[in-house]
């Protein structure tokens, strides 16, 4: 089965758009100086559950999925001294230890933005 298949694909896919249409949208009425309460809690508040969606069954099962195609191919870096089975197996050990940290900051950006947002509304 090739990965491109797995329905972790749709979920990544999915996750990720989603949350871009969110976010690009609220920067294009930013630029036009109209942006609406609603749009910017969905770009600050939307991450919450689309990030871990995107993340887990989504990226991850994709990694895990493409290991044995990895190793069966035998792919190595032209000049690193390790092969990308290897390095799969590392990011997918280190993954959610280094997601967690970029998702706790994404709260505290959260919590700053929606801050200033509360400040211009009162």
């Amino acid at each position: 089965m090739h990965v491109q298949n797995l329905p972790s694909v749709s979920i990544t896919f999915f996750a990720w758009s989603l949350s871009e249409v969110i976010r690009y949208s609220h920067y294009a009425l930013n630029l036009t100086g109209s942006t609406s309460k609603w749009i910017t809690l969905m770009r600050y508040n939307a991450f919450i559950f689309l990030y871990p969606i995107g993340v887990f069954p989504g990226e991850m099962w994709l990694m895990y999925e493409a290991l044995p195609f990895i190793k069966k191919k035998k792919l190595y870096a032209d000049h690193l001294p390790f092969s990308y089975y290897n390095f799969g197996v590392l990011l997918l050990f280190c993954y959610p230890f280094l997601w967690l940290k970029l998702y706790l900051h994404l709260f505290k950006q959260r919590r700053s933005k929606l801050d200033k947002s509360k400040r211009r509304h009162t």
